[in-house]
């Protein structure tokens, strides 16, 4: 039920992205007036961003007197699991920036090796919020300084008494970050690097905290993207993450990343991405999929 409830949800919003700016046209409030491609695609977690990491860009197409949305799928194959996340968000003003992302991970035929169920899944909900200080990606292109934004994330994933039989010591947390993103229009090159302070084992999927720490971190989230054309964008992200749980370890994330940006109210993200050892499986490696429609 849960399942048919989120996906439905995502639908709706997706419905309501491509309805809602003929309607507001008139009002003028869904203008559309960013450039293509600078509020990023929706990040696992729901955050405007690349696909595993967080940027300081807002969500959405909406200008600093307008309001932006997007809707997204993302499906990653892995070896041993099968990653889905769903979710929306909202940038107003180009000031402030509302997530939500629903997360299923499916153990699937490895549910039994790990003691579970066959196809065995974890479900994750995020709330997130961001806000740029400061700076414009694209306006402030006669100075160094990048845009800044702060956000938090609320994530709690279901099954408590498994998570805490596995040694996590929460099945929810919050994660807060420091995101800093600069575009050098002439060299068609996107920079970001983000700070983030959090306890979440694999974003939180396998729990908050663990034997080994249950403390906050700070972990790095750094970003390259190369504007090919005005539509297509290449590049990479390496993500680390705590290792807080004793029966497994946690390695940082990497992805090489393609993504096409159709029009203002589409764009597809194709990756590979390397997330080391999760839940004791070594090597997960496999590819990264992205659907997103906004405005």
């Amino acid at each position: 039920m849960r399942v048919s409830v989120t996906l439905g949800a995502t639908l709706l919003a997706g419905l309501a992205c491509a309805a809602w700016p003929a309607a507001a046209q008139e009002m003028n409030l869904f203008d559309s007036g960013k450039l293509l491609a600078t509020g990023g695609v929706s990040n696992l977690e729901g955050a405007g961003g690349g696909g595993i990491s967080t940027w300081a860009v807002i969500s959405g197409y909406g200008s600093e007197d307008g309001i932006g949305a997007n809707a997204h799928y993302t499906y990653t194959s892995l070896p041993q699991f099968q990653v889905h996340s769903t979710g929306a968000s909202v940038g107003l003003f180009n000031r402030v920036e509302l997530s939500y992302a629903h997360t299923f991970f499916d153990t699937g035929s490895t549910g039994p090796k790990l003691g579970l169920p066959q196809g065995f899944t974890f479900e994750q909900d995020v709330i997130g919020a961001k806000v740029r200080l400061f700076g414009d990606i694209v306006y402030d292109q006669d100075t160094l300084l990048p845009q800044v934004s702060i956000g938090a994330q609320y994530k709690t994933t279901n099954h408590p008494d498994i998570l805490k039989a596995v040694g996590a010591k929460a099945h929810d947390g919050e994660d807060y970050y420091i995101a800093a993103s600069k575009l050098f229009l002439g060299q068609s090159l996107l920079v970001n690097a983000t700070l983030r302070l959090t306890k979440a084992n694999q974003l939180g999927i396998t729990g908050f905290g663990g034997p080994k720490n249950n403390g906050y971190q700070p972990e790095f989230e750094g970003s390259l993207a190369y504007l090919v054309t005005r539509k297509i964008a290449v590049g990479g992200e390496y993500r680390t993450m705590p290792s807080n749980l004793g029966f497994t370890r946690s390695d940082d994330w990497k992805t090489i990343y393609a993504a096409y940006f159709i029009n203002h109210n589409a764009s597809i993200t194709l990756a590979y991405a390397s997330l080391g050892t999760v839940a004791t499986f070594k090597n997960q490696q496999g590819v990264y999929a992205s659907l997103q429609i906004g405005f």
